[in-house]
């Protein structure tokens, strides 16, 4: 971790700054992570889609092939 002005956080401090995020963000805390999880997912999604057609030449790039 970066030292914040000579001063880097411990393992309590981190247990007592995550405690007071869950006290105050506790009840949308799991509607924020099933959006996060949709979100990965359609960037999965995205990502195979995208692989997918770099696989398949467009027809547009094929040179027609003189007989």
């Amino acid at each position: 971790m970066v030292p914040l002005l000579g001063w880097t956080p411990g393992v309590w401090e981190l247990a007592i700054i995550g405690g007071v995020v869950f006290l105050l963000f506790g009840h949308r805390l799991p509607s924020m992570m099933r959006s996060l999880g949709a979100g990965v997912v359609e960037f999965k999604k995205g990502m195979q889609v995208g692989a997918a057609e770099e696989e398949i030449p467009s027809e547009k790039t094929e040179k027609p092939q003189a007989p």
